[in-house]
C-alpha cells in the first residue's frame, strides 16, 4: 500500500520531529532527494532550528520551519517520529491532507496515519529507508549516501549502541562505496568542539549526582549555563552521555530547561533525557511520563520545577 502510494503522489510534505538528530534530518533528506528522482514534487520541514553539526549534509538548506498552505500537499510522509504531537505545532494541521504516511523504527510509535511503514527491529528509520528504495528501484546517489549513513551512524551511537545490528554496518558499508567520507562525518558530528560547549559541559559535569544504589546518574542544564559559556542548544548534543559511562551506572539522565519562546507564556518547562547503560528499557520509563524513544536512548517533558524533577527521577532507581 505504502508503495503504490507514493507512487500515485505528486506534492508530498516530509516532516520529522521536533528537536531532530541524525537520523530524524538523514532520513527527512534522503526520502526527500529519493522522491525528487521519481519526479515528484517534495517539501521539506521540521519546526525547530537544525542543529549546525548537521549543515555538512548535502541539500539541508532545502529543510524549511514553516510547511505554508497544505492545500497544495496531497501526501504528508511523517519520518522517524513515534507519535503525532512530536511534530510540534503542525501536527493539528497534517490531518487536513488527504494522505498520512508513518514511517519508523521506534517500539513506542502510535501506529497514527492512514499507513504505516514501522519496524522497530530496525537499527533506524535510515535503515528502513534503504530497504524501502530498493523497492521503489531509487538508485542510492552520493547525497542519499552521506544521509543514510548520518542516520544509521548517529543512532548507533557509532555503531556502540545495542540497537547495531549486521544490516547496520551491511548499509553503512554501502554507502561510503557510494562515496560517503567516513571520517569526514565523524569529525563532524563527534570530533569538531568549540571552547564555549567545553566551558558547558564542564559546568554540566559540576551537576553530576548519583542515586544511593549508584545505579542512576542525574545532571542537567539550564539557560543561564547556555548564555554564560555563548552556547547553543546543538552544543548539548551527546552530554548525557558522559553520565551513563560512570561505573555501576544503568540509567543516566539530563533535565534540560527548555527555551521560553517570545510572548508564549506556559512558564518553565525541562526536557528529560535518558540514557541506558545495561538492560533497562528506558523508552519503557520515558512512556510512563509521556513521552517516548528506544530502549536504549528516550525522553520525555515535564512542566514541574527542578527540584521535583531530580526528585522524582530518582525515585526510578528505587527500581534498578
Amino acid at each position: 500500500m505504502i508503495l503504490e502510494s507514493l507512487k500515485k503522489s505528486s506534492s508530498l510534505l516530509l516532516l520529522t520531529h521536533v528537536r531532530p538528530d541524525g537520523d530524524a534530518i538523514g532520513s527527512l533528506l534522503a526520502m526527500g532527494r529519493g522522491l525528487s528522482k521519481m519526479g515528484k514534487k517534495v517539501w521539506l520541514c521540521n519546526e525547530g532550528p537544525i542543529p549546525a553539526i548537521f549543515r555538512f549534509l548535502p541539500g539541508i538548506e532545502e529543510i524549511v520551519s514553516e510547511p505554508g498552505d497544505l492545500s497544495r500537499y496531497d501526501t504528508v510522509v511523517t519520518l522517524d517520529c513515534s507519535d503525532l504531537s512530536r511534530l510540534g505545532g503542525v501536527a493539528e494541521k497534517v490531518g487536513r491532507v488527504p494522505t498520512l504516511i508513518n514511517i519508523d523504527h521506534h517500539i513506542t510509535n502510535t501506529g497514527f496515519g492512514s499507513h504505516q511503514l514501522v519496524d522497530s527491529s530496525a537499527s533506524s528509520t535510515g535503515e528502513i529507508l534503504y530497504r524501502l528504495f530498493g523497492d521503489l528501484g531509487i538508485e542510492i546517489d552520493e547525497p542519499m549516501a552521506y544521509a543514510i549513513y548520518t542516520a544509521i551512524f548517529t543512532d548507533t551511537g557509532s555503531f556502540l549502541f545495542q540497537n547495531t545490528n549486521p544490516e547496520s554496518y551491511y548499509i553503512c558499508g554501502r554507502m561510503v562505496e557510494k562515496g560517503v567520507d567516513a571520517y569526514n562525518v565523524a569529525q563532524n558530528l563527534f570530533a569538531t568542539y568549540s571552547l564555549g560547549r567545553l566551558k558547558l559541559l564542564n559546568m554540566v559535569l559540576e551537576t553530576i549526582q548519583i542515586s544511593r544504589n549508584g545505579k542512576l546518574s542525574v545532571m542537567y542544564l539550564t539557560q543561564d549555563m547556555l548564555r554564560e559559556t555563548d552556547t547553543l542548544v546543538d552544543d548539548i548534543n551527546g552530554l548525557v552521555n558522559y553520565a551513563k559511562h560512570i561505573e555501576d551506572v544503568q540509567v543516566a539522565v539530563l533535565i534540560q530547561e527548555s527555551r521560553r519562546m517570545p510572548g508564549v507564556n506556559h512558564g518553565t518547562h525541562f526536557h528529560v533525557s535518558l540514557r541506558s547503560n545495561g538492560p533497562v528499557d528506558v523508552g519503557n520509563i520515558a512512556l510512563a511520563y509521556g513521552g517516548g524513544g528506544h530502549p536504549g536512548a528516550a525522553a520525555f517533558t515535564a512542566r514541574s520545577g527542578l527540584a521535583e524533577i531530580k526528585q522524582e527521577v530518582f525515585r526510578i532507581s528505587e527500581s534498578l
